[in-house]
């Protein structure tokens, strides 16, 4: 951004230039931190009555972002425990940036402490649930063949390789025929090895054999039916079809499958620290949920199996 930073919203779009340039955020953590911080900023101009400036960014108060998570709590659309939690984060790396890059430091933000979040269990389908979801898709007579096998590929490789919906999205025509291993780009740039499973090969091949386009090596591996981009959105309302059409629980998601993948492992007998690797998880207490999982099907089986129980 050309010329002196004066005005909030000005320190925000300079905000989100540094996360998507320095940071290599995606564009869905662009949209959603932008949209939080604008509403901040909002707030706090109605709040105080008066446009807000980058020094009135470092004078504001606790009390000032309570006011605002009150808001976003008691508001039309209230913000469960959690996303209040994911909104205040979003602020203080905002207010971070301010101190680092524009000279405008506010230690009062961290005198403010967001709702306890009780981090809830990963919801994973079953074996023969994440089955039925890839087999599904050739079951509809409305879809074209390419497009049924493009679902399947996609669907297995989120369940056989524990990827996320924006990673198998993110592969390009070049990356395919796949390797034995793919080298993933995850969130923070993080790079992970993942085993590339012969199933999940063999999908992708499939989809390419049908797949009516002809690729450029750079292009997006997965199109749409019209020829661009296959979509996060598309994803989503595939599975919640398929879930639809085989009796499953809304948890069952396409992020779903990722946790599958991994309690399904540790069902096997891997450990955390391998799993905590394929996942790309920064932190093992992450990885770590996935044996309550597994315990609580333990449980499950026990108490249907058990003579006793």
């Amino acid at each position: 951004m050309a010329g002196p930073v004066s005005t909030a919203f000005e320190a925000r779009a300079l905000w989100l230039e540094h996360l998507a340039n320095e940071r290599r955020a995606s564009p869905r953590t662009l949209e959603a931190y932008g949209f939080i911080v604008a509403r901040y900023i909002a707030f706090l101009e109605q709040h105080r009555g008066e446009a807000l400036t980058v020094r009135g960014l470092s004078e504001v108060l606790a009390g000032d972002v309570r006011a605002w998570l009150a808001h976003l709590r008691s508001g039309e659309t209230p913000l469960s425990p959690r996303s209040l939690s994911q909104s205040l984060s979003a602020i203080r790396t905002f207010h971070r940036f301010l101190d680092r890059r524009l000279d405008a430091p506010n230690a009062a933000i961290a005198l403010v402490r967001g709702p306890r979040v009780t981090p809830g269990a990963p919801s994973p389908v079953s074996e023969d649930q994440a089955r039925g979801l890839i087999e599904e898709p050739a079951l509809d007579p409305d879809r074209e063949d390419w497009e049924v096998a493009r679902d399947q590929a996609v669907l297995t490789l989120l369940y056989g390789c524990g990827l996320r919906i924006s990673e198998a999205l993110s592969l390009m025509r070049s990356d395919a025929p796949l390797p034995d291993v793919l080298r993933i780009v995850g969130k923070g740039s993080k790079t992970r090895v993942v085993p590339v499973l012969p199933a999940v090969r063999e999908a992708i091949d499939a989809y390419l054999a049908s797949l009516p386009f002809v690729l450029a090596p750079g292009d997006a591996l997965f199109r749409a039916k019209r020829g661009g981009p296959l979509s996060p959105r598309h994803v989503q309302a595939t599975v919640q079809n398929l879930r639809s059409r085989l009796g499953l629980p809304d948890s069952a998601t396409p992020h779903a499958l990722r946790h599958s993948f991994a309690t399904h492992l540790l069902g096997a007998g891997a450990d955390l620290r391998s799993i905590q690797e394929l996942l790309g998880h920064a932190s093992l207490s992450t990885t770590q949920r996935y044996t309550q999982v597994d315990a609580q099907a333990l449980l499950s089986a026990y108490a249907n199996a058990h003579p006793r129980a």
